[in-house]
């Protein structure tokens, strides 16, 4: 099964997205995504020729936000697609079965849209208000995981669900509660001033709740 942390790369160049990287893989974060927006083609590919490089030295998980002829090109583990981009179908397609495919979602009829697609993974959030990511959706909080949970187990949907959006230490066991599989952070790692600490406890949280 996946990893439960997901570390959702952050930086406005290539060498802070680098640098913030190599410092989640060095602490013990398995499985990176590779988020770099508005940026040209040739840095976005430089930037992921890069990690590619870093995420085999560690025997990590390298996904690509968004750009599935990148994750083609570069023979990535997988891609992760929000609403509004390519669809799973095709992304399966150019990719091929053995790739992993995640998807954005919001609510519950997003989640029955991602599992009627096959996504492999659904990064479901925002849990609350987060400075990272522009045009926010609305906020879910618990409730809002407990009902969607709630209603995927009566329909009998199993795929994993990472919570996202402004989660803190204090917030994963309530949210691992609810049912989820794991969680994908990004500024909770790239602010820390002792990272190897902060993913050491994060781990302990997620795999430590029954």
């Amino acid at each position: 099964m996946y990893n439960k942390l997901q570390y959702i790369s952050q930086g406005n160049s290539v060498q802070e997205q680098l640098h913030n990287i190599h410092k989640a893989l060095d602490n013990g974060c398995h499985w990176i995504q590779v988020r770099f927006k508005n940026q040209n083609a040739l840095e976005v590919c430089t930037l992921a020729e890069a990690v590619k490089m870093l995420c085999k030295e560690y025997l990590a998980t390298f996904i690509i936000n968004d750009n599935v002829h990148l994750a083609q090109q570069l023979d990535a583990d997988g891609v992760h697609l929000g609403l509004s981009d390519m669809k799973v179908e095709e992304a399966q397609i150019l990719l091929g079965k053995t790739k992993i495919i995640g998807g954005t979602a919001n609510t519950f009829e997003d989640v029955l849209q991602r599992t009627a697609e096959n996504c492999d993974y659904i990064g479901l959030g925002p849990f609350q208000f987060t400075t990272t990511k522009q045009n926010l959706s609305p906020i879910l909080g618990l409730e809002g995981y407990r009902s969607i949970i709630k209603q995927m187990k009566i329909k009998n949907i199993q795929i994993p669900i990472y919570a996202i959006g402004g989660i803190t230490l204090e917030n994963i066991q309530d949210l691992m509660e609810t049912g989820i599989h794991g969680i994908a952070v990004s500024g909770l790692i790239t602010q820390s001033e002792n990272p190897a600490l902060i993913i050491n406890q994060l781990n302990e949280k997620l795999y430590g709740t029954i």
